[in-house]
């Protein structure tokens, strides 16, 4: 049992993409609508991004970039926070936190995607000059 434990979590943390179908699968026959499946399926991924991408550049380049990340991600809500405030008078942290995580969702999507595609032509490369 813990070895198959082990072998989900580790699928699930090298590809969120498929966590993110399977969360928006069972959200749809839950009876969600499309945007809420959407949204509850993208919030669950966000938590598994934040370990994979770090990860992904790790593994491709020995670069440890999690700091980083988190520093990115604390300066963002930052921002939003910022802007909020400057356009309201009175901040609803609800939706405010609902923002940030959001756009860490489309911002880590977009890293897990770029990082993964320039892996495989890094990966072409080396295959190509090898032969």
């Amino acid at each position: 049992m813990k070895d198959f434990l082990h072998i989900v979590i580790s699928v699930v943390i090298f590809c969120p993409i498929l966590l993110f179908m399977i969360v928006y699968l069972i959200s749809r026959k839950v009876k969600f609508r499309g945007t809420h499946a959407f949204g509850a399926a993208s919030d669950v991924t966000t938590l598994c991004l934040f370990f994979s991408v770090p990860l992904a550049i790790d593994v491709l380049w020995n670069i440890n970039v999690s700091a980083l990340l988190v520093t990115l991600a604390i300066m963002m809500a930052m921002v939003f926070t910022y802007i909020d405030w400057r356009t309201k008078k009175e901040i609803e942290v609800k939706s405010l936190l609902r923002k940030i995580w959001r756009f860490q969702f489309l911002v880590l999507s977009t890293a897990y995607i770029v990082v993964c595609i320039i892996g495989v032509i890094q990966s072409v490369i080396e295959y190509l000059q090898a032969v």
